[in-house]
């Protein structure tokens, strides 16, 4: 699904943000991505979904060599993967539906089709009343949670977050983190980055944990009885 050959990562002339990255990770897994800020959190998951070329290394998605697709190509394989971005990138012109709609709309999904998925997600986030809301008008919250929809609609193969939970309270974390759960044991591959210590104490998954530029596969962290 997701395999890192010893890659490296530098903007410009700068010291390496990430080196020597080996990662494989299986379909259908789940893993939060931890560490301090700065240690490339963010920059590990741009190389995931191919909004960046490492510098040195291979990456490889759904058994292809992202480093030597085309333009094209890319595009392609980026209708696979769901992206929650951190500053949430929602269309300004675009209300709540149609923000969350878009995936589906892009991938040519019969309106009818669309209202029901889009109704349905909604429904889950707790926004039901905010469909022809625009983002100018949202609090941070519910941008999030607008944001998270619309990634995960279209059932992609691979699920990249970055701080998902970070706007919201512990009730809805812990919802949106049941919606990544049952998309996960439908076959979702999902990649959630987080400095939340509590919320991957309570729902523990496997983690990958970056320091100093390098990652470690660590073992779910278990709440004490």
């Amino acid at each position: 699904m997701v395999r890192f050959d010893h890659v490296a990562m530098r903007y410009g002339a700068g010291p390496e943000v990430l080196r020597d990255i080996v990662l494989r990770l299986e379909p259908g897994s789940f893993h939060y991505l931890t560490g301090p800020s700065g240690a490339g959190k963010t920059t590990l998951l741009r190389l995931m979904y191919l909004a960046e070329r490492p510098t040195r290394g291979t990456v490889s998605l759904f058994d292809e060599d992202a480093t030597t697709l085309s333009h094209d190509a890319l595009a392609l394989m980026r209708r696979k993967i769901g992206i929650v971005f951190q500053d949430f990138r929602l269309v300004e012109h675009l209300n709540a539906f149609d923000n969350v709609a878009l995936p589906l709309r892009v991938a040519g999904v019969e309106d009818a089709r669309v209202k029901a998925h889009v109704g349905e997600l909604m429904h889950w986030v707790g926004l039901t009343d905010q469909l022809d809301a625009y983002p100018a008008t949202l609090s941070g919250g519910q941008k999030q949670r607008i944001a998270i929809a619309r990634a995960v609609i279209g059932g992609p193969r691979l699920l990249l977050a970055d701080e998902p939970t970070g706007n919201v309270d512990d009730a809805m974390a812990d919802r949106l983190m049941r919606l990544f759960e049952e998309m996960n044991r439908t076959g979702t591959t999902l990649v959630l980055a987080t400095h939340n210590e509590a919320l991957v104490a309570r729902r523990p998954h496997p983690r990958l944990h970056l320091a100093d530029g390098c990652l470690a596969l660590e073992a779910p962290m278990r709440l004490q009885a």
